[in-house]
């Protein structure tokens, strides 16, 4: 059974976007291969070196993730400060990082440009500890976005490198993960784009959001004055809307407003009405769910233990075989 690792970052709510995203592929890929996820503390420090209230945003993380899907038994669940041996190969893999290399990184480019004021060494060696995350498990696949195909390649670098060092085959040389169909886009409710919480507050609906609050920023999303032919293309806002309703609504309901539409015959209210109240069917279930597990500190807490347990087995065993390769001995 191939090894997945994929980090998950304490960095605010769930919202339909995550959740069509990575989160149902994750729980798919949790049935058919041996998975490691991972809540990257460590992680939010390069960007937020003196969180608010990192714990909460970590407990938050963990209690949606377990609400929408993953489970324990099936997968390793953990948090990346729980599992020491992650900052020891970090340290080990910065020995064979080089400056010039972690420099042309494009996502620590793009963090200079903007954050100027916190360019720190956690930024810089960024790609090692994503590498260590990964490879300390002996993972052969990662479930990498866009933005993160270099970091991946730099993930197989690092791999090799200490292969080639210590003339052996030991680490296995991860690839991406491929979903085998085509990602959801959801898009946001501002009218272009799509969901995420960078766009603002208002153009995400959130897995724990109230139904006041989602018939509210539903019935603000942005729209137009109306079709004015039979039959006409739909704007982007318009159609990101239908989108959104193909997504959490009935196939029948699509149809009606679809019709109505061509036929010049929508009438906006009606149409976002429906909309916010599918939404509301759809998330209420994940809403009470969230909230179930997260008045049961019991559970979480026999959670993050059995992970860490889990984790820790597998990074032990990685750690010790790896000292043992670069000649650390004990006297």
């Amino acid at each position: 059974m191939e090894i997945v690792v994929s980090g998950i970052r304490p960095t605010g709510n769930l919202h339909l976007g995550n959740y069509f995203g990575a989160v149902k592929n994750f729980v798919k890929m949790q049935e058919s291969h041996q998975c490691y996820f991972f809540i990257a503390d460590y992680h939010s420090l390069t960007t937020h070196p003196t969180p608010e209230n990192l714990h909460g945003n970590v407990r938050d993380v963990l209690v949606e993730y377990l609400a929408t899907g993953l489970d324990p038994e099936k997968s390793t669940l953990y948090i990346q400060s729980d599992v020491p041996e992650i900052t020891e190969l970090y340290l080990l893999l910065n020995m064979n990082a080089y400056v010039g290399e972690l420099q042309r990184v494009t996502s620590f480019k793009d963090k200079v440009r903007k954050q100027p004021d916190n360019v720190n060494a956690g930024l810089l060696t960024y790609p090692t500890l994503m590498a260590a995350d990964v490879i300390i498990h002996k993972a052969t696949k990662v479930p990498v976005g866009k933005d993160q195909e270099q970091n991946l390649e730099m993930m197989r670098t690092f791999a090799r490198r200490f292969n080639n060092m210590y003339k052996t085959e030991f680490f296995p040389i991860p690839s991406a993960f491929n979903f085998g169909e085509k990602l959801i886009k959801v898009p946001g409710l501002d009218g272009s784009g799509k969901m995420g919480k960078s766009e603002g507050a208002a153009n995400a609906i959130y897995l724990r959001e109230d139904p006041k609050s989602i018939r509210k920023k539903v019935m603000r999303a942005v729209t137009d004055s109306g079709p004015t032919q039979m039959n006409q293309k739909k704007p982007e806002p318009i159609q990101n809307l239908f989108d959104l309703m193909t997504i959490v609504s009935a196939e029948d309901t699509v149809e009606h407003f679809d019709e109505l539409y061509n036929n010049c015959q929508i009438r906006y209210g009606d149409f976002k009405k429906q909309l916010a109240e599918d939404i509301i069917h759809f998330t209420t279930p994940i809403r009470e769910r969230i909230e179930d597990i997260n008045a049961n500190e019991d559970y979480l807490r026999k959670v993050v233990t059995m992970g860490s347990e889990k984790a820790r087995e597998s990074a032990i065993k990685t750690m010790k075989e790896i000292r043992e390769i670069i000649g650390f001995r004990k006297f």
